[in-house]
């Protein structure tokens, strides 16, 4: 029977709170995205959760801004500068390697994984509180554009660890939509048009051009919008089909020959098939300045974006003089963990957190429990001694709850020092 709740414990709305098992499978994704980035010469840091208002509120803009969450600070805390939670990884990178750019090696090959907080309107599937794994190489004063493939793949690779179905990376570089408002003249509204594109896939089509029509471009215009940003596949027809648009500008051609060459790197890694150019693929942030990519899942596109990142031209340059440029891309763990229990795409079983529980029979086998379990997690093993005063049968269905082996200890195994392992699982019995 349940006991009365004398205030309320539910968690805050918009922050996730798994149960042990839950738990222990979020983590363990969260353990094969970090070997993946490791494995690929990332370096690990953390930056602090609570940042200098000024430093957020410089990068931040748009929403965003309205989404931060200040922090009250306390009476020694009083005279110190303002302080809010960081809302994503890239702002307190930019600050670190400002901070710390005479110690580090360039290109700076760098990943964090941790929490950080917006505070959106909670609903299903967008938390306030959300772990992001991040990976970023940042270059002082150029950066090659090789560093963009090699985000992109070091990322599918990571979400291919987690045994995801049919991954499909969409890639399209900023300077390809820059160049074409330049080359209609509507670059003036280059700001308005991006933001209508970003938010193209969530709306009807109808809407879109009326948002395009309301800034005063005339249908002729909207059509030619509305026939660049519905181009999406192979990245040579693609090619061809921008090129048959006959816009004239530098920053146009670059940015479809950079495309090109990123594609190129993208099949050698092994990424043809899952990855298509895709004009609609902006990305609303307005510090990337190049590639700018999104992962989806083929068969259920209604989840969304599940990782996405891009190139910037100069990371920190509100923090300093040094130009450093970057490419970097994040997945959301705690949504992409939502939704593949929402819709279920967890194929593995959950893991069990303990590997053996030991079982004293009686108050008298618990010395000797406890040596054993000093054996066996000098063997690395994740061991639980089954202290509580009940039962067997009570002890047993515990230990089954927690446990993959249980092992009761009895007089009779004590004496003869033979023990055996029984799995929860199968039900059979094994030699310790």
């Amino acid at each position: 029977m349940e006991g009365m709740k004398k205030l309320n414990t539910s968690p805050i709305s918009g922050m996730q709170e798994l149960l042990p098992l839950e738990q222990a499978m979020f983590n363990k994704y969260k353990t094969e995205i970090r070997e993946v980035f490791l494995r690929h010469g990332f370096l690990e840091i953390e930056t602090p959760m609570i940042e200098r208002e000024e430093i957020l509120f410089a990068k931040a803009g748009g929403e965003t801004e309205k989404q931060i969450y200040k922090v009250v600070k306390t009476e020694e805390t009083a005279k110190d500068a303002d302080q809010a939670l960081r809302f994503d990884h890239t702002v307190p990178l930019a600050r670190y390697v400002a901070e710390h750019e005479s110690d580090l090696a360039f290109p700076f090959r760098v990943t964090q994984i941790g929490r950080n907080f917006r505070g959106e309107r909670a609903q299903k599937g967008r938390f306030r509180e959300f772990y992001q794994c991040d990976i970023d190489v940042v270059g002082r004063n150029n950066l090659p554009i090789e560093y963009d493939a090699e985000v992109i793949a070091t990322l599918f690779e990571a979400l291919r660890r987690l045994k995801l179905p049919k991954i499909l990376v969409r890639v399209s570089n900023r300077k390809i939509l820059s160049g074409f408002l330049e080359g209609v003249n509507l670059n003036h509204l280059s700001a308005e048009i991006f933001s209508i594109i970003d938010h193209a896939e969530k709306v009807p089509k109808e809407v879109t051009n009326e948002k395009l029509r309301a800034l005063g471009i005339g249908d002729d215009f909207v059509k030619l919008v509305e026939k660049f940003i519905n181009l999406s596949g192979e990245f040579s027809e693609v090619r061809d089909k921008l090129e048959k648009l006959g816009i004239e500008s530098e920053k146009f051609n670059k940015g479809i020959e950079e495309l090109g060459r990123v594609f190129g790197l993208l099949e050698k890694l092994g990424l043809a098939g899952s990855v298509v150019a895709d004009m609609k693929i902006v990305r609303g942030l307005d510090y990337y300045t190049g590639t700018v990519f999104e992962t989806v899942l083929e068969d259920y596109r209604q989840i969304g974006s599940i990782c996405s990142g891009g190139r910037y031209d100069n990371l920190a340059e509100l923090y300093t003089d040094q130009v450093l440029p970057g490419v970097g891309g994040s997945i959301g763990l705690t949504r992409l963990f939502f939704l593949m229990n929402e819709f279920g795409l967890n194929k593995e079983e959950i893991e069990k957190p303990v590997e053996i529980a030991i079982i004293p029979f009686s108050e008298e086998q618990i010395p000797i429990c406890l040596e054993l379990a000093q054996k066996y997690r000098g063997q690395e093993k994740k061991v639980d001694v089954v202290l509580t005063d009940k039962k067997l049968g009570d002890k047993l269905k515990y230990a089954a709850k927690v446990a993959r082996f249980g092992m009761v200890v009895g007089e009779n195994e004590v004496e003869t020092g033979e023990y055996k392992l029984k799995d929860f699982e199968t039900g059979e019995e094994i030699p310790a």
